[in-house]
């Protein structure tokens, strides 16, 4: 390891530090480290430039505060360090995700009678759930809950879908979603499932006042026979062009506004 003139560390490229995982890609990086919930060891960035961009900087400068390791790395080198993912030229070496517990997320919807709070039933696509992350963020979501087995957490995939969103959010991971969503009724939430079924409402039609829980289904598979049972309503999207194809993150995203919406 060597340091520059002013004293920032630098990593040749064949110092790797073992363990944590990658985040990629300017916006996930900075989130990341603005919400400063995780413990970062070291960056990738482009060699520094007279005239690189204000993201950048901050980043750069951000990094130098914290005394990370910066390190410049060739594009192939990168690619196959947050495989193949989109970069953008920066990564980030973290701590994993830093979920909470679900019942954090039940004790700060006691003070908020709006709480809206996301519940993730088997969902597989990082595309999707960092979709729906970065939507839940945007609207102020009280939490997100997802399965421990079977599902997609919250990867770095994720975050890099979530443009950084999941980084600001509080998420849990749950062993039993059907339980969580009696759990989530004890609190005084109204669950509604989004799926497209016999006996669903338009998602218009649904009263999202007070505190609401949105339930996703998996891609393809919809909710769980389970879950739908639990759900107090189940709406659905119109789609009268005839092509039935919103996916889980579109489909939430119309759901959460919709909730917005209806509290002005």
């Amino acid at each position: 390891m060597s340091s520059d003139r002013n004293g920032h560390r630098h990593r040749g490229p064949r110092e790797m530090v073992t363990g944590g995982e990658w985040i990629y890609g300017r916006n996930p990086v900075e989130e990341a480290l603005a919400a400063g919930r995780r413990t970062a060891s070291e960056i990738v960035l482009p060699p520094a430039s007279s005239d690189e961009d204000d993201q950048l900087r901050r980043i750069r400068d951000e990094a130098h505060a914290r005394r990370l390791v910066v390190r410049t790395m060739d594009r192939d080198h990168l690619d196959r360090l947050v495989r193949f993912g989109h970069h953008q030229g920066v990564a980030l070496k973290t701590t994993g995700y830093p979920y909470v517990g679900f019942q954090d997320i039940l004790r700060a919807s006691e003070a908020d009678e709006n709480a809206l709070v996301a519940v993730l039933d088997h969902l597989e696509d990082p595309q999707n759930v960092g979709s729906i992350l970065r939507t839940a963020c945007a609207v102020g979501a009280t939490g997100v809950v997802m399965p421990e087995d079977r599902a997609c957490g919250i990867t770095p995939a994720a975050v890099r879908a979530s443009a950084g969103g999941s980084e600001h959010l509080r998420a849990a991971r749950v062993v039993n979603v059907v339980r969580a969503l009696e759990d989530l009724k004890k609190a005084g939430f109204w669950l509604t499932g989004l799926d497209k079924c016999e006996g669903a409402k338009t998602y218009t039609d649904i009263d999202f006042s007070g505190r609401v829980c949105l339930v996703v289904g998996a891609e393809g598979e919809g909710l769980s026979r389970l879950v739908r049972e639990t759900c107090d309503f189940i709406a659905e999207i119109p789609m009268p062009g005839g092509f039935e194809s919103l996916n889980a993150g579109v489909a939430s995203a119309v759901a959460m506004y919709e909730v917005l919406r209806q509290r002005g």
